[in-house]
């Protein structure tokens, strides 16, 4: 069968070869290192985990936990390989990350059908290529892929947070375009008085930053984006000219325009998951959370997503790639991992999963595989290349992306476990399809 090249030996890159070679399919990973290394990796090995050794909740009433077991069900290297080297870390999944890295290196570097070798790949190739290069590709590959994607390339220096729909205390927004302009009120609206906002003031200008990793200082990454820390320690009505202006805008509880409202608009076309305008930040997610929670409509926010400052290169994916994470300007190339806008050890591992599944099919003359957004992985696939998302950011696992169930369940633990199964249940269905039509075979 058809040799593959993937681009990167990370998460996504060993995930997608892994699930190539299982379907009888030669590979070659071209990893980088140790011929050249990013600022921020430190080990030779394959599936280096640079920050965290946590790859967060197990539960399966959480998103991280479903996600990881929908990737169990689709042959997962990484998390075969995380629960045989996990250490004590209450209800997470945390490994030994040492001891991760060399089992997954191992494992692969075993593998008849893959080899591995240690060269940087300076522009993609023709043939069949799995780019799963990671947020900090080489300058010369970022700029051939800069110049493939007809310069939709991002340099992701800010984000702001997201909370779900259904956390906004309603009773303290409305919602109103500012200026009442395009005849729809595409804003939710979260007002402050005096009082409210000059206590939420207050605590932001003294909340506390998160440290910023030494290569994204040599970036400067401050540079175009303002953190809103930043902006409010210029002056106590700096914000209130700036994401904060309640000019244009009247508060139906009062009448009167409020003196200071923080907007939130929608992240996606359903309208469960809200982005906090203007809200870009460097303060540590615990702080995000108190600071943020102060304002009315958020005092019970449930934060999807906290803001984040880093270096993180990733393509325009709802323009370019298709939920089976091919490229559509071109047969036989896809992308994977946080190159696409997945956010997250496990959403890239994933995400190189069902790059790999799908490439395989391709090369068989199979349709791909096109999961429902009911699964995590399903709704993630499906969040990169929705044409409707617009000022695209990263995403990680989270329920907000999910479609609802068609009974209301209040109880969020229970809701949760109900969504999870509800995933788990279509997977169980499709892989009896897949093996009742191997055995009609």
């Amino acid at each position: 069968m058809n040799d593959v090249l993937v681009i990167g030996g990370g998460l996504a890159g060993v995930e997608a070869a892994w699930a190539l070679a299982n379907n009888g399919i030669s590979v070659t990973i071209a990893e980088m290192k140790p011929e050249k290394r990013s600022p921020a990796h430190k080990s030779d090995m394959l599936a280096e985990l640079v920050c965290s050794n946590s790859l967060k909740a197990q539960r399966l009433a959480s998103a991280a936990g479903l996600l990881k077991a929908e990737m169990e069900l689709l042959g997962s290297v990484c998390v075969e390989c995380a629960k045989e080297c996990s250490v004590p870390a209450g209800g997470a999944l945390a490994v030994d990350r040492d001891k991760f890295s060399a089992l997954v290196t191992e494992k692969i570097k075993s593998h008849p059908l893959i080899s591995v070798e240690c060269r940087e790949v300076t522009e993609i190739p023709e043939g069949n290529v799995i780019v799963a290069a990671g947020p900090l590709a080489s300058d010369a590959l970022a700029e051939n892929i800069k110049a493939l994607c007809g310069g939709s390339l991002s340099f992701f220096d800010a984000a702001a947070p997201i909370v779900t729909d259904e956390s906004i205390d309603k009773s303290c927004a409305f919602s109103q375009s500012r200026y009442d302009r395009g005849g729809e009120d595409d804003y939710l609206n979260c007002p402050m008085n005096k009082e409210e906002y000059e206590t939420f003031y207050n605590e932001l200008v003294n909340a506390e930053s998160a440290e910023l990793h030494s290569f994204d200082k040599k970036k400067g990454v401050y540079e175009g984006c303002m953190p809103i820390e930043v902006m409010a320690s210029r002056g106590a009505d700096t914000m209130r000219f700036g994401p904060l202006k309640p000019v244009g805008l009247r508060d139906p509880r009062t009448g009167h325009r409020p003196w200071a409202v923080l907007q939130l608009r929608r992240e996606d076309a359903s309208g469960t998951m809200y982005n906090l305008v203007g809200f870009q930040t460097n303060l540590k997610f615990g702080e995000q959370k108190r600071v943020f929670s102060l304002i009315p409509a958020l005092k019970n926010a449930e934060f999807i997503r906290y803001g984040v400052m880093h270096r993180n290169t990733f393509i325009d994916s709802p323009r370019l790639l298709n939920s089976d994470f091919s490229f559509r300007g071109r047969k036989g190339l896809y992308f994977a991992g946080q190159i696409t806008g997945v956010e997250g050890y496990m959403e890239s591992a994933a995400a190189g999963i069902l790059a790999g599944l799908n490439m395989a099919r391709y090369l068989k003359g199979e349709e791909p595989i096109k999961l429902p957004e009911i699964t995590m992985l399903g709704a993630l696939s499906n969040y990169i290349s929705n044409e409707t998302v617009e000022n695209f950011q990263p995403m990680g696992a989270n329920f907000g992306i999910i479609p609802p169930l068609d009974e209301l369940i209040r109880d969020k633990k229970l809701r949760y476990e109900a969504l999870a199964q509800r995933s788990l249940d279509f997977y169980k269905k499709l892989l009896s399809e897949e093996r009742r039509g191997e055995d009609e075979e």
